[in-house]
């Protein structure tokens, strides 16, 4: 799968000299991983004496066909039934006498 080339990254050390990260990452990009993953910087898969296996294009399509999601997304129709209109179930509620409210907008319970 190839990288998109947005320019090349070209940084200046401490001590004035220029690092080009992209070049660097591509001559690296066969050397050997540093642990104990088995792959190389490009994420091929190594067997013994650093042989490459599985290369990483192999790798990600096999990971992507057994890791497929199970369900598919559907998109609604006209055919479906249209959603519920929530004003036919409107109750009114039980109306409370407890409370009144007074001159300044205050609600306070009645006989006070």
């Amino acid at each position: 799968m190839p990288m998109k080339q947005t320019g090349r990254k070209v940084y200046k050390s401490m001590q004035g000299k220029q690092v080009d990260m992209d070049l660097l990452r591509q001559r690296n990009e066969l050397t050997p991983a540093v642990g104990n993953a088995r792959v190389n910087a490009r994420g091929d898969e190594l067997g013994p004496g650093g042989e490459i296996i599985k290369k990483r294009e192999d790798v990600l399509s096999s990971y992507y066909q057994n890791n497929a999601p199970d369900e598919v997304a559907v998109k609604k129709t006209q055919s479906q039934s249209p959603e519920k209109d929530l004003t036919d179930d409107w109750v009114e509620p039980e109306s409370s006498d407890d409370w009144v409210e007074d001159e300044d907008g205050n609600f306070v319970q009645k006989g006070e």
